[in-house]
C-alpha cells in the first residue's frame, strides 16, 4: 500500500470513539437501573439496586481490559499464539459449557459472581483470528485451500454456538463474510457461502421448536397460510410441544407498545409501566425498548447516533491503517458491534423475528460488556498505535 503524506502521519488517541464509548457505557448503566429497579424485588426476589450495581462492577472490569488493549500495540496481537489461542480457548469452554449447563448450554454458574456466557466471547476472539488469517492471506483470498481453511474454523465455532444459541452464532458468522466480502471474496464464492448459510440456519431454526414459534409468531401468527399446506397442523403441533414456547408474539408486541407509548418526549425517567413484567427482558435484551418508552424518539435517536459514531470512526480507522491486520481488525470490530446492535434494534421494533442479541454497552449483562469491551479496546489501539 502506498505511503502518502496523509497516511505516514501518526494517529494518536481517538478522542471523539473513546468518549462516545464511555458515554454509551455510562448510558447503559443509567438505563439498567431505571429499567430494573422497580421490578427486581418483586419480581426477581433481589435488592432494588441488584442489576445495576452488578453492571457497574462489570463497567469497571470492562473498562481495564479495555485499557489494556487500547496501551497494547495491535501488531503484537498478530501472531499465531494470540489467533490460535484465544479461539481455542473460546472453542474449549463453549465444549465445557455444554456440559456443565445441562439445560441451556449457554452459562457457567458463578456463586457471588452471576453467570459466565461463553458464547459473547467468540464475537473478539473470531475477529482477531479473521484479522491475522487474512493479513497473511488476503492476496489468495479466493482460492480454494483459503476458503477451505476459512471455512473450518468459523464453521466449528458456529456450530458449537448455534447448539446453544442461534442468535449469537449470527453475529460473528456474518461479521466474517462481511469482512472477507470486503477483502474481496468473488460473488460466485459469496452466493455460495451464502446459500450454505441460508441452509443451515433453516436447519438449525428447525431443530427447535422455540426458534420455530418465533419466526412464525413474525410470518404468520394465526397460521392461516402455514395450515392451507400442513392440514393436519404438524408444525403447530411440533411448536406447542416446546416446553420454552408459549406465545412467541407476545414479547414484540409488548416491545411495541413500549415504543409506540414513549412517543416523541417519553414518559420520563423510570416511569416505564412496560417493564412491570409486561416486558420480559426490560434491562437486557430488550433494553432499547424502555429507552423507547422513557427517553422517546430523541433518546432513541441519540443511542442511533452512538453507534453511527463508532461506524463512522471504526470505518476511519479502516481506511488510514497502514497494514492489513490493523485494517481487518478495525472493520471486524466495527462490524461486529455495529451489526449486533443493528439486530438488536430490528428486533425490537418487530422488523424481524425475536431473538436474543443484546445491544452492546447498554443492556445489561457482564459478559456482553467485557466482550464488547475488549473489541473496542482492540479499535482503539488500532488509532493509538498507528503510524
Amino acid at each position: 500500500m502506498p505511503y502518502t503524506a496523509e497516511r505516514v502521519l501518526k494517529l494518536k488517541t481517538d478522542w471523539i470513539l473513546f468518549l462516545a464509548i464511555l458515554t454509551m457505557t455510562s448510558f447503559g448503566i443509567v438505563m439498567v437501573y431505571s429499567a430494573s429497579s422497580a421490578a427486581a424485588e418483586p419480581f426477581y426476589k433481589v435488592p432494588p439496586y441488584f442489576f445495576v450495581l452488578h453492571q457497574l462492577a462489570f463497567a469497571v472490569i470492562s473498562f481495564a481490559v479495555m485499557m489494556y488493549f487500547k496501551r497494547l500495540n495491535y501488531r503484537n496481537l498478530n501472531t499465531p499464539a494470540w489467533a490460535f489461542t484465544s479461539l481455542g480457548l473460546v472453542l474449549a469452554l463453549l465444549v465445557a459449557v455444554y456440559f456443565a449447563d445441562s439445560r441451556a448450554h449457554r452459562w457457567f454458574r458463578i456463586p457471588g459472581v452471576g453467570s459466565l456466557q461463553p458464547s459473547e466471547f467468540a464475537k473478539p476472539a473470531l475477529v482477531l483470528f479473521i484479522a491475522h488469517f487474512l493479513s497473511r492471506r488476503a492476496q489468495t483470498i479466493n482460492q480454494r485451500k483459503t476458503l477451505q481453511q476459512a471455512c473450518l474454523a468459523v464453521a466449528v465455532l458456529a456450530a458449537l454456538v448455534v447448539v446453544a444459541d442461534l442468535g449469537t452464532a449470527m453475529v460473528p458468522v456474518l461479521t466474517v463474510v462481511i469482512v472477507f466480502w470486503i477483502a474481496g471474496l468473488e460473488w460466485k464464492y459469496m452466493l455460495r457461502v451464502g446459500l450454505a448459510g441460508l441452509l443451515l440456519c433453516i436447519l438449525a431454526v428447525f431443530s427447535r421448536g422455540y426458534r420455530l414459534g418465533r419466526v412464525i409468531a413474525y410470518l404468520d401468527p394465526d397460521y392461516s397460510k402455514i395450515e392451507l399446506i400442513d392440514t393436519h397442523q404438524r408444525i403447530r403441533n411440533y411448536i406447542q410441544r416446546s416446553t420454552t414456547v408459549r406465545d412467541a408474539g407476545y414479547q414484540p408486541r409488548q416491545s411495541k407498545i413500549a415504543v409506540g407509548t414513549g412517543g416523541v418526549l417519553g414518559v420520563g425517567l423510570t416511569q416505564s409501566k412496560q417493564k412491570l413484567m409486561f416486558l420480559p427482558e426490560a434491562h437486557t435484551d430488550f433494553i432499547y425498548a424502555t429507552i423507547g418508552e422513557e427517553l422517546g424518539l430523541w433518546g432513541a435517536s441519540a443511542v442511533l447516533a452512538g453507534f453511527v459514531v463508532l461506524l463512522w470512526r471504526g470505518l476511519r480507522l479502516f481506511l488510514l491503517a497502514r497494514d492489513d491486520f490493523g485494517k481487518y481488525l478495525a472493520l471486524g470490530v466495527t462490524v461486529s458491534i455495529v451489526l449486533q446492535a443493528l439486530l438488536n434494534i430490528t428486533v425490537v421494533l418487530d422488523m424481524a423475528p425475536t431473538k436474543g442479541f443484546p445491544l452492546p454497552m447498554i443492556s445489561f449483562g457482564g459478559s456482553s460488556l467485557v466482550s464488547t469491551m475488549a473489541s473496542l479496546g482492540m479499535l482503539l489501539s488500532v488509532s493509538e498505535h498507528e503510524g
